[in-house]
């Protein structure tokens, strides 16, 4: 039994190291210049020792992703302690996402990136199930700030279900964050600040869904307090307007 645990600690220990070192490569190199020979190269390993935790690069890059999906969803899980009404909450998610691509850019690079049909499924089936196991708390905590939104007498869904509004929701926060890294894109488009731009944006979508109270979201003033609210009660940051541009 010692023996078997041992390795195990040798197996991960190494599948850590493959990982850093593909994460070191991807900022040194880009992540499309990423090879497997390279992190052997690197780690001083044979190649099939890498092949031996990961089927493919396909595989890797899904293992990272993985990695900061963890991350990631702990920042939302922080808003669904947060004590405060409802709406506030579903608002404080698209404050989530906005501090996750700050404090982890290569994660929301990554998931463009392994969710193309071509990369997915050359990953194996493992690793797909991880990775969907590991998101499935995502949909669940906001498809339960929507249910207390109900409960609460604050949203009375009609025509469309809560997941279907939370889909909505995580859509346009997700599309608005990859703009936001997207080099040059968001100032093409004229989004001077693309996260103020989806707090708006939030602001509105929740307003057209009837959800108590109602938000102007138009009042800059009172938008930028609620952010600022969020991010020093859920995430214990400051936050400055002009630190969300990109």
């Amino acid at each position: 039994m010692k023996i078997r645990e041992r390795q195990q600690r040798e197996f991960d220990r190494r599948e850590r190291l493959f990982m850093d070192c593909a994460r070191q490569l991807i900022v040194e190199e880009g992540l499309l210049n990423l090879q497997m020979t390279r992190i052997a190269e690197r780690c001083e390993y044979a190649v099939g020792t890498v092949y031996r935790h990961f089927a493919s690069k396909e595989d890797l890059l899904l293992a990272l992703t993985a990695h900061y999906t963890r991350q990631h969803v702990g920042l939302f899980q922080r808003v669904s302690r947060w004590h405060a009404r409802p709406r506030d909450r579903m608002f404080a998610l698209g404050v989530a996402h906005m501090i996750s691509g700050q404090r982890y850019p290569e994660y929301f690079r990554l998931i463009q990136y392994v969710l193309t049909e071509v990369v997915w499924r050359a990953a194996t089936v493992e690793r797909r199930r991880e990775f969907l196991r590991l998101n499935q708390p995502l949909g669940e905590l906001v498809v339960a700030i929507v249910d207390e939104g109900v409960q609460a007498g604050d949203l009375l869904l009609q025509a469309i279900s809560a997941q279907e509004l939370a889909a909505g929701f995580w859509a346009l926060a997700t599309g608005i964050q990859k703009l936001a890294n997207a080099q040059g894109i968001h100032e093409a488009a004229g989004l001077r600040d693309p996260h103020r731009a989806m707090f708006r944006h939030m602001q509105v979508m929740l307003n057209g869904y009837g959800w108590k109270p109602r938000v102007d979201p138009a009042d800059t003033a009172t938008l930028d307090r609620l952010v600022r609210r969020v991010c020093a009660e859920v995430f214990g940051e400051d936050w400055n307007p002009a630190c969300s541009i990109p």
